[in-house]
């Protein structure tokens, strides 16, 4: 059985930084692309970051574009999201999904956890 744990989320200030861990167990992780998404309260599940299984090539949001980084440690089943210069937009449950193939859309991808919230105050 597939199990994907977030961690890391918090309570911060506006311009600090946080690092979401995502832990993956049951599956062949070194096969698998990861990516992060989040959903804000009254919002639709949005993509943030992929990260493939292939190359480690990485994909992000605008909004992600040099302020989060998105990384694997295939030894260690393990995929991160780094975080900085936070905004209170930033405020979200952030979430691990796993699929075969990278896609903007949360609706296709396989396997999900459970989320992690991130509150940024300004």
């Amino acid at each position: 059985q597939v199990h994907l744990v977030e961690s890391g989320g918090g309570m911060l200030q506006a311009g600090g930084s946080l690092k979401l861990s995502c832990a993956a167990s049951g599956m062949p992780f070194s096969r698998y692309t990861f990516g992060w998404f989040r959903q804000a309260p009254g919002k639709e599940r949005e993509f943030v970051s992929a990260i493939t299984w292939k190359d480690s090539s990485t994909y992000y949001a605008d909004f992600a574009k040099g302020r989060f980084t998105i990384s694997r440690d295939n030894a260690k089943n393990t995929v991160y999201l780094q975080m900085n210069t936070l905004k209170p937009e930033d405020t979200a449950v952030y979430y691990c999904a796993a699929n075969r193939l990278v896609d903007m859309s949360a609706g296709r991808w396989e396997f999900w956890g459970q989320g992690t919230h991130v509150t940024v105050s300004s």
